[in-house]
C-alpha cells in the first residue's frame, strides 16, 4: 500500500529577527502559496498537517481551505532550534552541522535532534494513514533532514538549491522510500 507526503516547503517570508514562530508571508509568497493550492488540489488530497509556525501553515492553508480540510500542527515539526544569540551567519551554521550533525550551539538544537523529533512524527504519519495522500507543510531545513533519514543524497547540495516554496512528493510502501517527484515547477504554474 502507498502512502503519499507531499513536502511543501514554506513560501517566502519576510526574517524578522525574534520573531520565528509567527512570521508570515511576503507579497510575492502570499501569490505563491495560490499556486501551491492549484497545483495540489487535484491530488486527492486526505490529510493536511503542518509544523506549527505561521509561515509553514500559511503556506497550505489555501489548500485546506478548498478542500475543506483542518490543518494538523505538530510541534515535533517546527524548525531546528538555533541559538540565535550565537549566530553572526546562519548558513554558515547550517552548513558546519551537515559535517557535524550532533553539533549544537549551547541553547541550540543539533541536526540530527532535529532530524530524530521530525522523523518521529513523520514515521508516525505513515503508519497511522497508511494509503493515504498527505500534505506536510514544513521548512527547508526540517524537510531535507526528513528526506535525508530516508536517502543520504539529500543533504546541503539539496538545501541549496530549494526554493521558497518547493514541493516534493514522496511515495512510501511502509516505512520505505520508493519514489521522490519534485512538483514545483515555478515557470510552469500559471
Amino acid at each position: 500500500m502507498i502512502t503519499t507526503i507531499y513536502m511543501v516547503r514554506h513560501a517566502e517570508s519576510p526574517y524578522d529577527e525574534g520573531n520565528e514562530r509567527t512570521r508570515g508571508l511576503t507579497a510575492k509568497g502570499k501569490l505563491d502559496v495560490e499556486k501551491v493550492t492549484k497545483l495540489l488540489i487535484d491530488e486527492g488530497i486526505d490529510i493536511i498537517i503542518s509544523s506549527p509556525y505561521s509561515r509553514a501553515v500559511l503556506s497550505v492553508e489555501g489548500l485546506a481551505q478548498h478542500l475543506n480540510l483542518e490543518i494538523e500542527t505538530f510541534e515535533d515539526l517546527r524548525e531546528r532550534q538555533f541559538a540565535s544569540d550565537y549566530i553572526i551567519d546562519l548558513m554558515s551554521n547550517i552548513r558546519n552541522n551537515f559535517y557535524n550533525p550532533e553539533y549544537a550551539l549551547p541553547g541550540g538544537e543539533s541536526n540530527a535532534d532535529c532530524q530524530n523529533r521530525s522523523i518521529g512524527v513523520l514515521k508516525t504519519i505513515l503508519k497511522e494513514h497508511q494509503g493515504k495522500k498527505i500534505v506536510l507543510g514544513t521548512h527547508g531545513l526540517v524537510m531535507t533532514l526528513m528526506m535525508n533519514h530516508f536517502d543520504t543524497n539529500y543533504g546541503l547540495e539539496f538545501l541549496d538549491q530549494l526554493k521558497k516554496p518547493d514541493i516534493y512528493k514522496m511515495q512510501f510502501e511502509d516505512l520505505e522510500l520508493k519514489e521522490v517527484i519534485r512538483m514545483w515547477k515555478e515557470c510552469d504554474i500559471t
